[in-house]
């Protein structure tokens, strides 16, 4: 009980340091009338694509697979068909991408060499089987995260990378496609705020209607933090640039769904890299009264300041998403980053074509699965379960 009681206290720690951050940076943003800046795009946005690459989509159980075509789309890919068996889903998807032709089935679209690319999004226990199949038919592979739910679909994975020389790519959109955090990166790598030290996440999401059966089922989406926990895991180890890192803490629990037994609606993890430090805290508890889906929040602790993100709401002040507050040696800084240019699509088709790792370092995309698994395997039950 001591150590829990320890590691609790630890862990409650470093949220409230996030959450006092945050206040501190709110406070000069709204209130001692911070610099405001507009971020450039980065990237010309009516560019041409540098590569055409040819691409298919199988399933679309999770509408995550739209803006995954969306992205290799914008990045030079011709989308040449879609394979998937329920009529909504089919439907949905054609009336954002068109009439795209319906293969017969998947074996359709792994015969076919002319594709170079899979992009998926079906239920969370198949997406690995189905990625070892595309990578074994000579294709690159892009999954919606959690990309793996298991130790040993990511053993199998990583045996497929080396045999294969095949990409496993996982969309990690909370940084790849969130313009804020776009720019943060660029930042950091600019030496904004010195040598990132610590990262905290806080992603809160909303249960909403209408959920499938096996968003219930942590057998099948893998648990909380193997799921939603996956995009912080990357963006812990991208900002503090490890490459090497282990869990010290996790825990998760269903503290407000218990007539679904199978589900977790919370969870949290710390973890130490090569590069520095991070928690994660993950949860199912948005509350209505909030316009968006979720207060996803960011704040990256560097030796030479700080920065914090609110990437999809300010909910007391300024409209729209994409909000970065910076503070560093000489002042505080408001940046609003809405018109960041997103690229991961362009990088990542340049990726496949010139075998490149300009949009995701597999390694790290791995490393980032491989922290959530780890942790969900070892967490403990908060003490209020």
């Amino acid at each position: 009980m001591k150590d829990l009681a320890s590691r609790r206290g630890f862990l409650l720690a470093a949220g409230l340091a996030g959450a006092t951050s945050a206040v501190a940076a709110e406070g000069w943003a709204h209130g001692l009338g911070a610099p405001q800046e507009v971020a450039a795009p980065g990237m010309d946005p009516t560019a041409a694509p540098k590569h055409r690459i040819r691409f298919s989509v199988i399933g679309l159980d999770h509408y995550h697979i739209m803006s995954m075509t969306a992205a290799v789309k914008r990045g030079g890919g011709e989308l040449v068909s879609v394979y998937a068996t329920d009529p909504k889903q089919i439907a949905d998807f054609r009336k954002q991408f068109g009439d795209v032709p319906l293969a017969r089935s998947e074996d359709e679209i792994l015969q076919d060499k002319s594709i170079q690319l899979v992009a998926a999004a079906p239920i969370p226990d198949q997406r690995t089987p189905l990625g070892l199949r595309v990578m074994a038919a000579g294709k690159d592979y892009l999954s919606d995260k959690p990309g793996i739910i298991t130790l040993q679909q990511l053993a199998q994975v990583r045996a497929a990378v080396k045999k294969t020389g095949r990409k496993y790519a996982i969309m990690y959109s909370e940084r790849l496609e969130v313009p804020a955090a776009v720019k943060a990166g660029e930042l950091v790598q600019a030496g904004a705020i010195g040598k990132v030290v610590q990262t905290v996440n806080l992603a809160p999401h909303r249960i909403g209607t209408g959920r499938p059966d096996w968003f219930w089922d942590k057998a099948r989406y893998g648990g909380i933090l193997t799921d939603i926990g996956s995009h912080q895991a990357d963006q812990f180890l991208f900002y503090t640039g490890s490459k090497t890192a282990h869990v010290v803490a996790s825990q998760t629990g269903n503290l407000n769904n218990t007539d679904h037994p199978k589900f977790e609606d919370f969870g949290d993890m710390t973890a130490v890299g090569s590069g520095g430090t991070g928690y994660v805290r993950v949860d199912w508890f948005t509350p209505d009264g909030l316009g968006v889906w979720g207060d996803g929040r960011l704040f990256l602790l560097g030796t030479e300041g700080y920065i914090e993100l609110r990437k999809y709401i300010d909910p007391t002040g300024r409209p729209g998403g994409n909000h970065l507050l910076i503070v560093d040696k000489k002042q505080a800084r408001y940046i609003d980053c809405s018109q960041v240019v997103l690229p991961f699509g362009p990088q990542f088709v340049t990726d496949i074509v010139e075998r490149t790792s300009l949009a995701q370092d597999q390694d790290q995309a791995l490393l980032a699965a491989e922290l959530v698994l780890t942790a969900q395997k070892n967490a403990t039950r908060p003490v209020t379960a």
